[in-house]
């Protein structure tokens, strides 16, 4: 099994759960803030709309020969987002199953000789595997469906997917200072800032601590024996 299908239950689960939230949520509160600093529910939405769409468009290009970058450029994904924002709850529900439909499907298309190839973010941008696309789209989902502050918090992520996040977090090292962070509820650490540790430990359930290191919360429920938790920067 190729790389390229390491996680498609997770990411069709995921899928499942975030329509459901979407679904359930009353017009009235589409407008209300979400978790995410300047963005409403509508915004988080629409960013996964996009985000969906841009990854369908990529992989269809690599099976069509054609190197199309998930996005025209930065600032045009950000305007596409404000203005697919105001659209009507209706109107991003709909687009939100479709897109999620049309990505999977995408992902089925691809023949396994083309999951090593490369899609730009932008044109010129940041580039990143074929083979990486399930596994990005599931953190998307997966966080996001939090960040909606609509009752799906970090508690509710499979303990797969939130030792995941450490990993990729860890690859990404978002620390400003040496660290080490401990799973109470699994038997597992990590370290950032030096490959040799250093620092404090901070523990915490696996999804704790996947949610502050992605830069959100105030680190509720973890515990340093350094007294202060380390500053983590933005995901």
């Amino acid at each position: 099994m190729s790389a390229a299908h390491a996680e498609p239950d997770l990411l069709a689960e995921a899928s499942q759960r975030l329509i459901r939230t979407v679904d359930q949520l009353e017009d009235s509160t589409w407008a209300q803030p979400s978790g995410l600093p300047g963005w409403t529910r509508s915004h988080v939405v629409a960013h996964l709309i996009l985000n969906a769409e841009g990854l369908s468009g990529a992989l269809s290009g690599i099976v069509q020969g054609a190197q199309i970058p998930m996005y025209a450029s930065q600032e045009a994904r950000d305007r596409d987002i404000e203005d697919l924002a105001r659209e009507e709850p209706s109107v991003l529900r709909t687009r939100l199953l479709g897109a999620t439909t049309d990505l999977a499907d995408a992902l089925a298309a691809v023949p396994d000789d083309l999951w090593s190839t490369s899609v730009e973010r932008v044109p010129g941008g940041r580039t990143f595997r074929a083979s990486s696309v399930a596994g990005m789209r599931t953190r998307e989902v997966e966080i996001h469906h939090a960040d909606l502050d609509a009752g799906y918090t970090c508690t509710d992520w499979p303990a797969e997917f939130a030792a995941a996040v450490i990993d990729s977090m860890a690859r990404r090292d978002p620390s400003e200072s040496p660290f080490t962070a401990r799973a109470t509820d699994a038997d597992r650490s990590w370290t950032f800032g030096a490959e040799s540790g250093g620092g404090p430990t901070v523990s915490g359930t696996t999804a704790e601590l996947a949610w502050w290191l992605t830069g959100r919360g105030a680190g509720e429920g973890l515990t340093s024996d350094g007294g202060e938790l380390p500053r983590i920067g933005a995901w």
